[in-house]
């Protein structure tokens, strides 16, 4: 049995250890922010780094020091290599950008009320954009959602990694109600027909994008 800390990513060096703060939708209070550059500095953490699905990765932690800092920051565990919920990404949406049609950060908060805490078979990505520019990558994110003014896009399966794959869109112009009702089904279909560590991009590629819609349409 592991005795690696709670929420902890073994670093290369074997003696240090990361963790990933939940930020949900990227988002931050100014006291999250006061009190992780209190924990940083108090605990001598060398790097503190955004990620690329909007998260905090705080690297080079002792490993006595892991449950405190966690205890300090006052957030939930995070993450960052189970099987489940890994990320929702979200932009600014229609909330601030000139360009939004869609309220991006209301979903994402949404979606990842939803989801986190929940086992998947592999790790779960989701971007939502507020519009087409798609400046949340959803069609390379296991479950992606694109706001236009008729409706919400649903895309389905993408992938960024080292096997690249586009997203099949499985609905378009969606009520944000509508939108989140396909999408429970489509992370429950994957919950019941996804094998071990096997991401969605791979399932979709193994059954075919038919039986998921036959399923969930």
């Amino acid at each position: 049995m592991s005795d690696k800390p709670d929420g902890s990513i073994l670093q290369r060096d074997k003696e240090t250890y990361a963790i990933v703060p939940r930020t949900p939708a990227g988002m931050l209070t100014p006291e999250f922010l006061e009190q992780l550059a209190a924990v940083v500095r108090k605990y001598d953490i060398p790097i503190t780094k955004i990620t690329s699905g909007h998260r905090l990765a705080l690297v080079g932690l002792k490993k006595d020091d892991i449950a405190k800092v966690w205890d300090e920051l006052g957030t939930d565990v995070g993450r960052a290599s189970e099987l489940c919920l890994h990320y929702v990404q979200a932009c600014p949406g229609n909330s601030v950008c000139s360009l939004g049609v869609q309220d991006s950060l209301g979903m994402g908060l949404e979606l990842e009320k939803r989801y986190v805490g929940v086992d998947m078979p592999a790790k779960l990505k989701v971007g939502v954009s507020g519009c087409p520019m798609t400046c949340s990558e959803g069609y390379v994110r296991d479950i992606g959602l694109i706001g236009k003014r008729s409706g919400w896009i649903v895309a389905y399966g993408g992938n960024s990694g080292g096997r690249p794959r586009i997203g099949d869109v499985v609905a378009e112009e969606l009520s944000t109600e509508d939108a989140i009702a396909l999408v429970d089904k489509l992370v429950e279909y994957y919950r019941q027909n996804g094998k071990k560590r096997e991401r969605v991009a791979r399932m979709v590629d193994r059954l075919g994008i038919e039986a998921v819609k036959e399923t969930v349409l």
